[in-house]
Order: structure tokens, then C-alpha cells, then sequence
């Protein structure tokens, strides 16, 4: 696809996972970009992303030190700046970033896709404004999937999808990538997104 033609008043902000802007998030982003969105990735911890064996770090240093209500402020601020530019503004995020796009959901983007994001759990309350698909692996050490799926079936707005995979399957450089589904969500993202701005409805 041209990104000169059919997508150039569309932006993709892509919302990093713990680790930071890393090497993940600059694929994906490239990813995006060659599909005819604009892209951009704010850095959520204003600092050199942590390494993959860092996790344990990266997580505390989020969670005491920026935290879902700060993110989201800023995600908005991003937002609000972009909002003449473009007809229309997504949020993608990945982990924590997932969280975050879905808390986005209330507010005045045209839609959004969450990647593994677990503190969904936490903001279960939240009914999206705006089309909103979730995807999750199978497989969560920290809660029960489908048990959350449930809770979350029930929004407006919103698409559920259940991946039989791991959490970080999305990611290339991490261990649990799985090529074959992380291309199935790929053409799902876009197929997604081209409905919003075909206005067809989700299918």
C-alpha cells in the first residue's frame, strides 16, 4: 500500500510494554508505517530502554515510578496535539501499553488494539467510545483469561480474540514469539483498522 494514497491522514500511536521503546516496538513500528500510517511511539519511561533480562526492574520502575494514570495523561496530551491533523487516531499498545490504549478507549480516539495488556483486569469497569479490539494468549501466569474474556464480551464496542499462544508472542525478539499467530494479528490489526475507515462496521 501506498502511504502517500489511502492512509496518510491516519496515525498509529504505538504504546510501548515495560521494557521501553526498544527493538520490538522500532519493528513494529516499520511494520505499521509500510502499511500507510503515520507512527509515533512516546517514550512512557523517559529513559534508554530495559533489556528482556531486566524484567523484573523494568516492572517495578513502571509501576512506582510512572503508572497507568500518568501514561494515560500523557497518551492524551499526544492525542489532543494530533487530533486536527488526522481524520483518524488509533492507539496500539503491547503489555502495559495494552492497558493503557484500552483506558484510551473513553476518550477521543477512533479506535483502538490492545496486545496481552493483564491489567485489563483492573479496568474492567471502562466502556470504550470507540471500536476496540483485545487480543490475549491463552496462556496468562497471572489470571484467568478466559474468565476476563467474559467480563469483557460483554462491552460495547469491544472484540475479544484468544490466541493459543504465550504473553510476548507478538514480539520477534523475544522468546515467546510465534511467527504464525503474530501473522494472523497483523492482518487482523489491519483488516480492523480498515474497517473503522471504511465505516463497515466490525466483522
Amino acid at each position: 500500500m501506498d502511504p502517500n494514497t489511502s492512509r496518510k491522514s491516519s496515525l498509529v500511536i504505538i504504546l510501548h510494554e515495560i521494557y521501553g521503546v526498544n527493538d520490538h516496538i522500532n519493528f513494529f513500528s516499520d511494520i505499521m508505517n509500510k502499511e500507510g500510517f503515520e507512527v509515533l511511539c512516546p517514550n512512557l519511561l523517559h529513559r534508554e530502554p530495559f533489556s528482556y533480562d531486566q524484567e523484573d526492574t523494568a516492572y517495578h520502575y513502571f509501576m512506582n515510578k510512572i503508572g497507568f494514570n500518568k501514561s494515560l495523561e500523557e497518551v492524551l496530551h499526544t492525542v489532543n496535539l494530533n487530533r486536527k491533523k488526522y481524520d483518524f487516531i488509533y492507539i496500539i499498545g503491547f503489555s502495559i501499553g495494552a492497558t493503557i490504549a484500552w483506558m484510551s478507549s473513553e476518550y477521543e480516539v477512533d479506535g483502538i488494539i490492545g496486545f496481552y495488556g493483564s491489567r485489563v483486569r483492573d479496568y474492567v469497569e471502562i466502556e470504550p467510545r470507540c471500536p476496540a479490539l483485545l487480543i490475549f494468549p491463552r496462556h496468562e501466569k497471572s489470571f484467568n483469561v478466559l474468565e476476563l474474556e467474559e467480563k469483557l464480551m460483554t462491552k460495547k464496542n469491544n472484540t475479544v480474540e484468544i490466541i493459543e499462544a504465550e504473553h510476548g508472542f507478538m514480539n520477534p525478539f523475544y522468546k515467546a514469539y510465534n511467527s504464525s499467530k503474530y501473522t494472523k494479528c497483523i492482518k487482523k490489526s489491519i483488516d480492523f483498522l480498515s474497517q473503522i475507515e471504511e465505516g463497515t462496521g466490525i466483522r
